[in-house]
């Protein structure tokens, strides 16, 4: 992202999804953080899994914890990450909710936005 694209303005709400992500991966003390807002507005947020017999990213388990609370779609959603791009099973999780047109933003561990991609 260059220096002008880190000084655009973000969504209030997409800040808050951010800030969301970046507490729960600080928190845990896990590789990333996600956070997904659903259609009315709630917030599911989760780090990553990493068990012997199940292992999620933490988009995957936002989505996924979204979809147990009754979400019918998504938003937008945010995953703070040390990582140059949002994996693709990130996207198709993302995709299979919110559709192809969902904004995936990736934002580095600092809390800074480094890139916006649809979910496509």
């Amino acid at each position: 992202m260059s220096d002008e694209a880190a000084t655009v303005d973000i969504d209030p709400e997409d800040k808050k999804i951010i800030t969301l992500a970046r507490s729960v991966r600080a928190r845990n003390g896990v590789p990333e953080g996600a956070a997904v807002r659903d259609e009315t507005g709630r917030t599911y947020v989760a780090g990553s899994v990493a068990l012997e017999s199940l292992r999620l990213s933490a988009l995957q388990t936002a989505v996924a914890m979204a979809v147990a609370s009754g979400a019918k779609g998504l938003e937008a959603a945010a995953v703070v990450s040390a990582a140059e791009a949002v994996a693709a099973d990130d996207l198709a999780a993302v995709r299979d909710l919110g559709g192809v047109g969902t904004p995936v933003l990736l934002a580095g561990p600092d809390g800074t936005l480094r890139l916006t991609t649809p979910a496509s």
